[in-house]
């Protein structure tokens, strides 16, 4: 692609509060990232197109992917029959590999997203795993921090230190701080940077005194539903100074539940419920964006390639499963509404669990004029309206399965409200936006129409 028709998208900051991302010029910017580990590795460039295209109708901002993949991404060369390294030498860079990565950011660009850019999977600078096999040290990852900071460091990129390890060693925090010195010197600082730690698992704990990071990313994994996902996210929101946060790598869909534990079985899989409730928990608990992920997408699995961990969907049909569909709805409702002003609220719900996997989790704006309450089970609660600023409130209930919202009440803002939702219990999670009468967001921003998702008709839930 000529250098003159790929858009210019501006390098992201840390807001003045500390708790989102956002451009040069203040507009704030709601992460929705896809973990596509694989794909500068596995996909060539008219497959790497299809994969982005997609995303990006979605409504994804983000793509998270590896310049040094996991899957033998140093030995085994990519789509093009490209090796990254000669002599799997850090210090000598292939341009012809690199090609590749150049093409998939370009792309991504001229789609408006940005890439979450891992220089290298955990398994070359770690040594504690059967799979580990390091390859840096402190000066190299230095020198191979400088070239991708240079080749990399006016294009849209989010360098993401880690890659799914814990720090075990002063010598590997030293590589770690070596290539974040070099991404540095490339781009001059012009690009924001975290650190993707071994799930469960948060980027605070690896790097406690947070100088090196702009923003803390959690992996809050793949473990049993019982797992309250917005733990992390709450942990890292209470944190000093403040720094935004993402759940960067949450359950996946279509992963088995737990997959890590004796007697796991691959036909007990997450769904597209396991995967909403995570992104509402993380959001609702102060995140600033979300990541999704496919078991299958992140691998680009295909018939023919060794599964990993049970994938089982070819990659391509992958890409259109429901909760895919789901997260750009989610990014849709959070773009209507000025969602940066949005606080944790746990003290706005009453009669209600506050705590566990089926907690009912509220944000608050500071005016205070907008609320989000989310219940992953359809339970009911209740809200004191005097908490709310406008004389008049109206009430919309969204259904996070079919991405609609259906406005169903407006009152005054006294006394204390319960509020039931259309339907209850799995997969019956529920949404509900409270805002001004008068002033709040246009409803036409929404269609009340019925949507269809793989051809299911939605269920309109009855009025009041």
């Amino acid at each position: 692609m000529p250098e003159e028709d790929i858009p210019i998208l501006p390098p992201l900051r840390v807001s003045a509060n500390g708790r989102y991302l956002e451009s040069p010029a203040g507009s704030p910017f709601f992460w929705l990232g896809d973990t596509a580990w694989e794909l500068f590795h596995r996909l060539d460039r008219e497959q790497g197109r299809r994969y982005l295209r997609n995303r990006a109708a979605k409504g994804f901002s983000v793509i998270q992917a590896v310049c040094l993949a996991e899957l033998d991404g140093v030995e085994t060369p990519n789509a093009e029959g490209e090796l990254p390294f000669e002599d799997q030498d850090p210090a000598r860079p292939r341009d012809a590999y690199f090609a590749l990565v150049d093409q998939a950011i370009d792309e991504s660009a001229r789609l408006g997203m940005y890439v979450g850019l891992l220089p290298t999977w955990g398994r070359y600078w770690a040594a504690g795993g059967p799979y580990d096999r390091p390859i840096f040290t402190p000066e190299l990852a230095r020198t191979y921090g400088r070239y991708l900071g240079l080749r990399y460091g006016q294009r849209p990129v989010i360098w993401i230190l880690g890659g799914d390890r814990h720090i075990a060693s002063e010598q590997e925090r030293a590589v770690l701080l070596g290539m974040a010195a070099g991404l540095r010197e490339g781009d001059g600082g012009r690009n924001v940077l975290t650190f993707h730690p071994r799930g469960p698992g948060r980027s605070s704990e690896a790097w406690p005194d947070a100088a090196l990071l702009d923003f803390n990313l959690c992996q809050t994994s793949h473990a049993a539903r019982q797992h309250d996902p917005g733990l992390s996210v709450s942990a890292e929101y209470t944190l000093e100074p403040p720094r935004p946060v993402i759940d960067g790598e949450p359950r996946y869909e279509g992963i088995p539940v737990g997959f890590y534990n004796a007697g796991s079985t691959p036909h007990d899989r997450f769904d597209d419920r396991d995967v909403r409730t995570a992104a509402y928990a993380a959001l609702l608990a102060g995140a600033c964006g979300h990541t999704y992920g496919h078991n299958s997408v992140w691998q680009m699995w295909e018939p023919g390639r060794t599964p990993i961990i049970h994938a089982n969907t070819p990659w391509i049909e992958a890409l259109d499963h429901p909760g895919a569909f789901q997260m750009g709805w989610l990014a849709r409702l959070w773009r209507s509404r000025p969602w940066h002003c949005l606080q944790p609220a746990p003290d706005l719900v009453l009669n209600a669990p506050r705590e566990g996997p089926g907690a009912i989790r509220a944000a608050f704006s500071a005016d205070p004029a907008l609320a989000f309450v989310y219940t992953p089970d359809g339970l009911a609660f209740s809200l004191n309206l005097r908490r709310f600023r406008a004389p008049r409130l109206r009430a919309s209930w969204f259904d996070p399965r079919y991405g609609v919202l259906y406005p169903f009440h407006t009152m005054p803002n006294f006394a204390h409200q319960t509020f039931a939702p259309p339907g209850v219990g799995r997969p019956q999670d529920w949404l509900v936006v409270l805002e001004d009468a008068e002033g709040g967001a246009p409803l036409e921003l929404f269609s009340t129409h019925c949507r269809r998702q793989n051809d299911r008709p939605v269920e309109r839930p009855p009025d009041g």
